[in-house]
């Protein structure tokens, strides 16, 4: 029964971040979209909501970047990433170079 809960726990955890994602993403759309819109109509004046649409822009960016690390760490923690994002290992002389002349 503890392993479901927490199990259950992880996900909202990943849910979160994936809903805050997903509205910031409506969020700009939907400006772009009613800013696009307004061009269509003689009598009104095309405005963009930019305050609108940097929260949109602000939830999409968090929402991802917390997605992404959690995908990295997790690849990390699995030995998945290429070369370029591993670590080196210490060397033998205990982390310090040999420098000979």
């Amino acid at each position: 029964m503890k392993l479901l809960i927490s199990r259950f726990i992880a996900i909202v955890i990943l849910v979160i971040p994936g809903l805050m994602a997903m509205t910031g993403f409506l969020m700009m759309k939907n400006d772009l979209f009613d800013y696009f819109a307004m061009h269509g109509e003689e009598d009104a004046a095309p405005v963009f909501a930019w305050l609108h649409f940097g929260g949109g822009l602000l939830l999409f960016l968090a929402g991802m970047s917390f997605l992404g690390g959690w995908i990295f760490f997790r690849d990390h923690k699995r030995g998945y990433l290429g070369p370029r994002f591993r670590k080196e290992a210490p060397s033998e002389t205990g982390g310090r170079r040999n420098l000979r002349v």
